[in-house]
């Protein structure tokens, strides 16, 4: 059984806001476990070449943005999954941070951090 309490984990700053990894790839269960805050306001161009990513709202709002301009609003209680490696934007709102549980298959190392670009999509 494995125990962990937020003040815990490892923490990343992946710039535009805080990962932190609750379980990652060295615990050989095959997926990772995030808390992840995105700050007020900013905006990230993401791409997940490697994994597929799902995420469940927890806390403030947001959306995440389709390559064709497609916007789903984020708020406490909706999950997105990028099943297809989904190349997109993740938007806080203006006024509060967003907060996601995110799972990753495969699971991530531990120590991946976006290089966010506006002319390409971070990715790992």
């Amino acid at each position: 059984m494995i125990i962990r309490d937020l003040d815990g984990v490892p923490a990343v700053d992946w710039g535009n806001g805080m990962s932190r990894r609750f379980l990652v790839a060295m615990d050989g269960l095959g997926y990772s476990v995030t808390d992840t805050i995105v700050r007020a306001g900013t905006k990230s161009r993401l791409e997940y070449r490697n994994h597929v990513e799902t995420c469940y709202c927890i806390a403030g709002s947001g959306e995440v943005i389709e390559a064709d301009g497609t916007a789903h609003p984020l708020t406490p209680g909706r999950l997105y999954c990028l099943d297809q490696h989904e190349a997109h934007y993740l938007v806080a709102s203006p006024h509060e941070d967003l907060r996601l549980v995110c799972v990753f298959v495969p699971a991530l190392h531990g120590d991946e951090a976006h290089r966010l670009d506006p002319d390409a999509a971070s990715s790992y």
